[in-house]
C-alpha cells in the first residue's frame, strides 16, 4: 500500500465499521479541532440589545459558559497559552474577570488577585479612576496584593473603550512588577481599545468582534 506521507492533511483513510475516517498529520488535527471548538465557543455568545443602557450592544457570556464543553475549550486555551510564562499571580477584574481568572489561576500554580469596585476592599488600597463606553467608576487593589516579584496575567472578560484596562495597569504599575501580561476573553475591535495600552505589555484576546 502506498501512503502519500508528504500530504499535509489527508493521509489515509481506513474503513471502519462502514465509516470513513481520514486521518490527519497529528499537529495539524490538534490545532484545526481547536480552531473549530473556539469557534463554536465564539458563537455562542448572545448579543443583548440596549444593556445596561439603549445603544449599547452588551456580548452575554452566560450562553457560552453555562455549556462545560467550551468552558473547558477556553480554560484549555488560556492554560495553554500562559503555561510557560511563569505566572506567580492572576489579577482578575471585577466581577467577569473573576469567572476564568480563578480557574486560570488554579491551572496555573498561581495565586489569584481580585480588582474590585469602592466600598469591597477592606485593607488599604490602590485606586484608579476611568471612563468607559456607559458612565464612569473606579477600581481598587489591595496595596498588599502583589510584590516586585511577581509575574503577572491580568485577564477580564472585554476590551471595549479601554478606560478599565489602561485603569488596571496603572494599578499594576504601582508595583514595580516582573512581567505583566494582558488578556481579554472578548475585543471589540471596532472600539480601537488597545491603542489606549502601553504597547510594552503583551496583549491578547481570545476572540474579536
Amino acid at each position: 500500500m502506498n501512503i502519500p506521507l508528504l500530504l499535509p492533511f489527508r493521509v489515509f483513510r481506513a474503513e471502519k465499521q462502514n465509516e470513513t475516517e481520514y486521518f490527519r498529520t497529528p499537529g495539524l488535527e490538534k490545532k484545526d479541532k481547536m480552531e473549530v471548538k473556539l469557534q463554536e465557543a465564539k458563537d455562542s455568545i448572545r448579543d443583548v440589545i440596549d444593556f445596561p443602557k439603549k445603544g449599547i450592544v452588551f456580548k452575554d457570556i452566560t450562553t457560552m459558559l453555562k455549556d462545560e464543553k467550551h468552558l473547558a475549550t477556553l480554560v484549555d486555551t488560556l492554560y495553554n497559552q500562559y503555561k510557560d510564562k511563569g505566572i506567580t499571580k492572576v489579577v482578575g477584574l471585577e466581577s467577569r474577570g473573576f469567572i476564568l481568572g480563578t480557574v486560570l489561576a488554579y491551572r496555573l500554580g498561581a495565586g489569584f488577585v481580585p480588582v474590585r469596585k469602592p466600598g469591597k476592599l477592606p485593607s488599604p488600597t490602590y485606586s484608579e479612576k476611568y471612563s468607559l463606553e456607559y458612565g464612569e467608576d473606579e477600581i481598587f487593589i489591595h496595596q498588599d496584593a502583589l510584590d516586585s516579584n511577581d509575574v503577572v496575567l491580568l485577564h477580564d472578560d472585554l476590551l471595549a473603550t479601554g478606560g478599565t484596562a489602561k485603569a488596571s495597569i496603572n494599578l499594576l504599575n504601582k508595583f514595580n512588577l516582573k512581567n505583566v501580561y494582558v488578556n481579554f476573553l472578548i475585543e471589540l475591535d471596532f472600539l480601537k481599545g488597545r491603542e489606549k495600552l502601553d504597547t510594552y505589555y503583551d496583549v491578547d484576546s481570545v476572540f474579536h468582534f
